[in-house]
């Protein structure tokens, strides 16, 4: 029983797993297939448009690297599908031995059955019992029976039906198998066929080696000259922005100067302006401080006088007269009250009104020194974000990197070594070169092969596209993230070729570090 259920469990999860992974690995091969048509595509049309080409020699090469991938996704899938077989053959194997013993089982019932099929001995049987009870149980018994021959021949039934589907799984997982062997056949001889055609266009390379290096070694030396008309370039810009930005900051210092004298000098109107003003609040203030407190003396002494006349009144008997005295003085009393609570509320309003001019006065003070700031144009440089925005900027132009950064070999020419200060993009012909940030056209280069080179310059750092056969910029031009510099132009080698470079001040770094 525990060997079945493990077994069970063992299917299940493997069916479970082996549905994911399948899945997973049928939809990368078909994305990976997807990828390979479209270099099919861009191979066919660089094929008619160029001369041989490392970028199409980088093409086939990606090829082939994405048919090796496929095949070894069909590898594991294979590997899949013949545990999966595996599996189902041993779940048949069980479900054969289990419907052999649910059989032999209900071939014993049927023969018991048969033996016993005559209804006189049933009535005998409940008849001969020995009393009531006995044969209600007699009675319970043989229906018992009867079900219990129908749910074995359910059971065998239901045993057969899930072996039938079970030998149809295992079917259907050696078809799947089968077409997989065939696809994995037609792989294998297109890898082939690929990799002779890279061998024949290496070879191509080979016959044509003496006049190709020759072509390279002269656009290295361009490229070498335009390093240095670059560097010379971004040195006579950081030289010229430093001397800008030492007298930026002389100007803005004469400025801010200007601007606290200016604002001082304002704040000195302001603060003479508002002392009378303070002087006679305050003097305000202190009439009514005085006159508060002789409000205050005035209605203690009539509090006083009333409760020394009210016990004068107590110890003598009151006549008309001291009862007209003692209004009298209730009535002073009253009114002595409300005198100084009038001169409370005018003392508060005094300190409020002296509180008021303060705070006016301040206001007034940080205002006049805004406005003098404003007036003298003192603001504050704004930093350049382009390195915060590093690894988020898009790519001047989509294509095949045929070369990357650094010191590198030649991808067929091994003896020969390439220094490259960017990175090298193939694209499609007619295929425009955009700026990948904000920034203003520092220089528009024409070079001895006729092509142009555009420097872009975002505060110390400076943005570089080169091999373009037209510009749609001009230099101090101002430039938003996508703008369309130029056209990118036809390589030596028939390919259309994007140099793209970016520096930190004098110092190129690596593109593919600051795009996405």
């Amino acid at each position: 029983m525990i060997k079945k259920v493990s077994l069970l469990t063992a299917v299940l999860l493997f069916g479970l797993s082996f549905g994911q992974n399948k899945e997973q690995l049928q939809k990368q091969n078909a994305e990976l297939k997807k990828q390979i048509a479209q270099i099919n595509s861009q191979l066919a049309k660089s094929r008619n448009e160029s001369k041989l080409s490392v970028a199409y020699l980088e093409g086939v090469n990606k090829k082939i690297e994405l048919r090796e991938k496929v095949y070894q996704n069909t590898q594991k899938e294979k590997r899949f599908i013949e545990d999966d077989i595996y599996l189902r053959q041993l779940e048949i194997n069980r479900q054969n031995r289990e419907l052999a013993v649910l059989r032999r089982n209900y071939a014993n019932v049927l023969v018991n059955a048969y033996k016993n099929r005559d209804l006189k001995n049933k009535v005998t049987f409940i008849l001969s019992s020995k009393s009531l009870g006995e044969a209600i149980r007699r009675v319970q018994y043989l229906r018992f029976y009867s079900d219990y021959q129908d749910k074995q021949a359910a059971k065998i039934a239901k045993a057969a039906s899930d072996l039938e589907r079970t030998i149809a799984e295992k079917a259907k997982s050696a078809k799947q198998k089968e077409i997989l062997l065939a696809n994995q056949k037609k792989e294998i001889t297109t890898i082939s066929a690929e990799k002779q055609q890279k061998e024949k266009l290496v070879q191509e390379f080979k016959k044509n080696e003496a006049n190709l290096s020759a072509e390279l070694k002269q656009k290295q030396t361009q490229s070498k000259n335009l390093e240095g008309q670059i560097r010379a370039i971004i040195a006579e810009e950081i030289r010229i922005a430093k001397a800008n930005e030492e007298a930026v900051r002389k100007a803005e210092a004469e400025k801010i100067r200007l601007a606290k004298e200016a604002a001082a000098r304002e704040k000195a109107r302001i603060d003479a302006e508002n002392k009378a003003k303070a002087d006679a609040l305050e003097k305000e203030r202190r009439l009514a401080e005085a006159e508060a407190k002789k409000a205050a003396d005035l209605a203690a002494k009539k509090l006083a006088d009333e409760r020394k006349r009210t016990e004068e009144a107590a110890k003598a008997e009151a006549s008309a007269r001291d009862e007209a005295r003692k209004i009298a003085a209730e009535k002073e009393s009253r009114e002595a009250a409300q005198k100084a609570r009038e001169a409370n509320e005018k003392l508060a309003a005094a300190r409020a009104a002296e509180a008021e001019l303060t705070r006016k006065t301040d206001v007034e003070k940080k205002a006049a020194e805004s406005k003098a700031l404003t007036n003298y144009g003192v603001s504050s440089n704004a930093a350049s974000n382009f390195a915060e925005n590093r690894g988020r900027m898009n790519m001047p132009a989509y294509g095949t990197i045929t070369h990357r950064f650094g010191r590198q070999p030649h991808p067929v020419f091994k003896n020969i070594v390439e220094e490259n200060n960017g990175i090298k993009i193939a694209v499609a012909k007619g295929t425009g070169a955009k700026a990948i940030y904000p920034g203003t056209v520092s220089k528009v280069m024409a070079s001895g092969d006729g092509t142009r080179t555009v420097i872009v310059k975002h505060g110390n750092y400076f943005t570089i596209y080169s091999n373009l056969s037209s510009v749609s910029v001009s230099q101090n031009q101002q430039v938003s993230a996508g703008t369309n510099i130029g056209l990118v132009a036809e390589d030596f080698d028939g390919s259309y070729t994007l140099d793209f470079q970016i520096w930190n001040g004098t110092t190129p770094v690596d593109p593919l570090g600051w795009v996405n």
